[in-house]
């Protein structure tokens, strides 16, 4: 692991230099950051006191706002106070965490999302053996899994990011410590950490995105022998959690897409490894 660089802060430019659109920002910003908090901190102290929010259900909803909401803390205020300020630096070791961090909840968000759809299955699929299944113990044990996989997750991709030795520029073109930002000031080459990098996190989001599409689609097929009534409370139900798979996973998948795709160095180097492949393919 690579911790010795002559780098020991980065310039942030943030989404503008005026002046004035910078105030807008940061109205703007903490508007949304205090919505953010206040939704959320209102889910997690109604299921903490409510005597009948009791089931499992409530139990991911719980752990799922509170992700939320470190996940948007990661990010928003240090952006918001960037917005009042002329030059925004982040020292090195800030912008590690802000990395690990970013990660870690934003995975963590994506493997609870997994544990609602299996609530929501056994549920509708399995009504009887419900209260077995998905006993308090069974979920804190699942919900310990899915702390433990996301740290691994975030470990690997902060491991990979330190592998780099960081030696010259230090200006980040963006508004708070990406890792596709980041990697272009690394002084090696990066196109094999980039490749692990965007593997990492693009085989959880793409394997996540199917095991959740997967799960809805039995359980919206499953409906059909319910009542007219059950049908629909369980149809609103899954509306909802597709809504939110689809935002919370639609955004990372478009990530590969912005970083490298539209990047001409990355698709040359796409086309090279296309190359080699079909040449090896060839000798054999």
């Amino acid at each position: 692991m690579q911790l010795n660089n002559n780098v020991t802060e980065f310039i942030l430019l943030g989404l503008t230099q005026d002046p004035v659109r910078k105030k807008i920002g940061f109205v703007i910003f903490l508007l949304f950051y205090l919505g953010t908090l206040l939704g959320n901190f209102l889910i997690i102290t109604t299921i903490k006191t409510s005597q009948t929010l009791g089931s499992p259900m409530y139990f991911f909803i719980f752990h799922l706002s509170l992700s939320d909401t470190c996940l948007c803390t990661c990010v928003a205020p240090r952006m918001i106070v960037d917005a009042l300020l002329r030059k925004t630096t982040i020292s090195f070791s800030e912008c590690m965490l802000q990395v690990f961090s970013l990660h870690f909840f934003g995975c963590l968000g994506i493997f609870i999302l997994i544990l609602m759809a299996a609530d929501r299955y056994v549920a509708i699929c399995k009504p009887l053996h419900y209260t077995t299944i998905m006993s308090p113990q069974i979920c804190a044990v699942l919900m310990a899994m899915a702390w433990m996989g996301s740290c691994v997750h975030s470990s690997a991709q902060l491991s990979l990011t330190l592998s780099l030795s960081f030696c010259g520029p230090n200006v980040i073109d963006h508004y708070f410590c990406d890792l596709q930002p980041l990697l272009k000031l690394a002084c090696a080459d990066t196109y094999v950490i980039n490749l692990l990098l965007v593997s990492n996190s693009g085989a959880i989001c793409t394997v996540s995105f199917v095991m959740l599409m997967c799960s809805y689609v039995i359980i919206l097929y499953s409906l059909r022998n319910h009542s007219a009534k059950g049908r629909r409370k369980a149809f609103s139900t899954c509306i909802s959690h597709i809504i939110v798979v689809i935002y919370t996973l639609g955004i990372p998948l478009i990530n590969p897409l912005i970083y490298t795709l539209r990047n001409a160095e990355v698709k040359d180097a796409m086309r090279k490894l296309w190359r080699k492949k079909l040449i090896l393919d060839d000798k054999r």
